[in-house]
């Protein structure tokens, strides 16, 4: 259950967060829980306890904090918030939390995940104001699901999840691939045609070096152009206009047929020059980039301060904003943490 009553719905501000390069902020991503129920070899190392035990690495925020956060970023004029992890879904009083953050006013509510404890509570997020649900699904096949994942018997749960969010009516269904060359290359042609037959946007991501192993390099990366270019083979596509503040480079089916796919590609075509996100990690702490090497801890002013204090130095962290990540460059520094525990 929640620890604090139901906001009251409010107005949102004009957005007054920019960063020092003309970029003005608008998107949060709020990671609940650090705790994951799969051990994706692209993300953790596969070692220690088992998933679904493993403690967080540090104090999560209360319900009612994280209830204060979202309504200091909504004042200052964040107009989209992602639910994430972890795996945020092990997390009990997500529905609560969703229907909170939908009264202060914020119509564009989304949640990431990878779908294990989806089709039951898909119908119930969506009557509490989650307008779109993003699924992670890096394999079609299940001796190569559970290779990935370290989960066995986990891909019918996902694809069951998938029709759930598609009877609740989270539209649309966006399908999260992660590429690592050795692994699932040789499934981009079946997820194309998963994306037709499903109706759904299948988007494939870059390997990015945010896993807690060591896993990452530049010859597991499958780049954007080599995927449109098989993709193309099979199933013309048509490339669609670029919203801002949109990662995935978009394409639809040149014969008209359901679906889309889209590419994420930070590491051979980085879209940081119109980047629109900041992030808040189960902890408390706010990350102006995936690949931050400085974290800015909201927590004294949370839960010391008045709301002009937490307002002031969210403002200041977001003028800090990098300008773009270093992925591949000489003297690139990994992040201290993962992926698991920034908030996908």
């Amino acid at each position: 259950m929640m620890e604090a009553p139901m906001a009251s719905a409010t107005t949102a501000a004009p957005a007054t967060l920019t960063d020092s390069f003309g970029r003005s902020i608008t998107d949060l991503r709020i990671s609940v829980t650090e705790r994951c129920n799969y051990r994706c070899l692209y993300c953790r190392t596969g070692q220690g306890e088992t998933p679904a035990a493993a403690a967080p690495s540090g104090e999560e925020l209360s319900w009612a904090e994280l209830e204060r956060l979202a309504r200091a970023f909504v004042g200052l004029g964040i107009r989209k918030v992602r639910l994430t992890g972890g795996e945020p879904l092990l997390r009990p009083g997500l529905v609560d939390f969703v229907a909170t953050v939908a009264a202060l006013g914020v119509t564009d509510i989304a949640l990431t995940t990878n779908g294990h404890l989806l089709a039951p509570l898909a119908a119930p997020l969506r009557r509490a104001g989650l307008t779109r649900v993003t699924v992670s699904l890096d394999s079609l096949q299940p001796d190569n699901f559970a290779r990935i994942t370290r989960v066995p018997g986990g891909l019918d749960r996902v694809l069951e999840a998938l029709d759930a969010a598609a009877a609740a009516g989270l539209w649309p269904l966006k399908v999260n691939v992660v590429l690592l060359r050795g692994y699932n290359d040789a499934e981009i042609e079946d997820f194309a045609r998963f994306a037709r037959r499903r109706d759904c946007v299948v988007r494939f991501i870059e390997f990015m070096p945010l896993e807690q192993g060591s896993l990452w390099s530049r010859d597991r990366v499958v780049p954007m152009d080599e995927i449109v270019q098989r993709i193309s083979r099979v199933h013309a596509l048509d490339p669609l206009p670029r919203k801002p503040g949109e990662t995935a480079c978009r394409y639809r089916f040149h014969d008209g047929a359901d679906g889309e796919m889209g590419i994420v590609a930070p590491v051979t075509s980085p879209f940081c020059n119109q980047c629109t996100r900041i992030r808040v990690t189960a902890d408390g702490k706010l990350r102006t980039c995936l690949f931050s090497l400085r974290e800015w801890d909201l927590k004294p002013a949370l839960r010391d301060s008045d709301g002009a204090a937490l307002a002031d130095r969210i403002r200041r962290a977001v003028a800090q904003k990098e300008e773009r990540h270093h992925i591949g460059e000489p003297g690139f520094v990994k992040p201290a943490r993962g992926m698991v525990q920034i908030g996908g």
